[in-house]
């Protein structure tokens, strides 16, 4: 063989074999923490599974989903989000406002993902929804806080005579500071009486609708809550022993046996969620990610629970509904 000839094979096996060696090596297995203030829920985990797989993501070959759930219980946020940081994983989902801002004061690098934000310009997570700045993106579950107010008027398009409105609210949410600012501004702008009755924990329910019977109530809203998402059934069984007609924030409580509910659609709001991960894990910088809002809003309404209730609910509000269970 000639000396030109050898190196000139040398060279090329050189070049070849490093490529070779590279085309072999695994690909990087994603590892996303997925991280809720709310506790599990299949419906959503599983919409938030299926935008990953859309997107070409497959469990177990090219990502890892680290769960962590608070269960409504705020004061375990910080500690959780702490947890995720340290295992080291690559990008965080989140649900609401709370567990985004948990995540935000345990890490200024890893990208947090919201699905549920409410307001977070307002809220102190981002510096604008074009162009979010830091490590946090997402999407809001409202165009900002008028959806609790739009609450109290569907409830009292149901129930015609409704006078003392009750609300439940978490005081360690915070949100629903501004949840109540916009559901009394509705309930004034209708004529009628409110009050808002404190549920700092699930012990707190049975107290919390004995004073309401106290007070009269006649109808009920619940904002929007981990923990009052976590205990739907027990809320709803409370509900329907007061006798009261309510709107709760989820579709989940109607199916649970709740009278009505207006919101987004928070499995499509998870799906959602998980093209912004793509994105990210593709190069994207949450900073440059603009903040989308919910696309789809669903009134459901359940007939059943309207005449257990004893309510008539007109053939115009059925109408108005995207869902009716009958």
């Amino acid at each position: 063989m000639r000396r030109r000839e050898f190196v000139t094979l040398i060279g090329g096996a050189a070049v070849a074999w490093p490529l070779a060696v590279r085309a072999q090596q695994p690909a990087k297995v994603a590892r996303v923490g997925f991280f809720r203030q709310a506790g599990p829920h299949d419906k959503q985990f599983n919409a938030f599974r299926d935008g990953l797989r859309a997107a070409g993501y497959a469990e177990g070959k090219n990502v890892l989903i680290e769960q962590r759930y608070a269960a409504g219980v705020y004061e375990r946020l910080s500690g959780l989000a702490a947890e995720l940081v340290r295992s080291n994983v690559d990008i965080i989902v989140v649900d609401g406002t709370a567990a985004a801002k948990a995540c935000k004061d345990a890490t200024a690098t890893i990208p947090v993902v919201f699905a549920l934000a409410v307001d977070p310009v307002a809220d102190g997570l981002v510096a604008s929804f074009a162009r979010p700045g830091g490590n946090l993106t997402g999407l809001t579950m409202t165009a900002g806080y008028g959806l609790a107010g739009k609450r109290v008027e569907l409830l009292k398009d149901m129930v015609l005579d409704l006078s003392r409105v009750a609300v439940l609210n978490n005081p360690g949410n915070p949100p629903h500071v501004s949840y109540l600012i916009e559901t009394r501004r509705a309930a004034t702008a209708l004529g009628l009486d409110l009050r808002a009755f404190d549920v700092r924990g699930p012990n707190d329910l049975p107290g919390v609708f004995a004073a309401m019977a106290d007070w009269h109530a006649d109808g009920l809203v619940t904002l929007a809550d981990g923990m009052f998402f976590t205990q739907r059934d027990r809320v709803v069984e409370l509900t329907l022993k007061g006798k009261l007609p309510a709107v709760y924030p989820e579709a989940e409580f109607v199916a649970a046996g709740g009278l009505a509910s207006y919101g987004p659609s928070l499995p499509d709001l998870f799906r959602r969620a998980a093209s912004y991960v793509d994105k990210i894990l593709k190069g994207a910088k949450p900073a440059d990610l603009p903040i989308e809002q919910p696309s789809k809003f669903e009134l459901v309404v359940n007939l059943k629970t309207a005449q257990t209730l004893g309510l008539t609910i007109s053939r115009e509000f059925q109408l108005r509904a995207d869902e009716v269970i009958q």
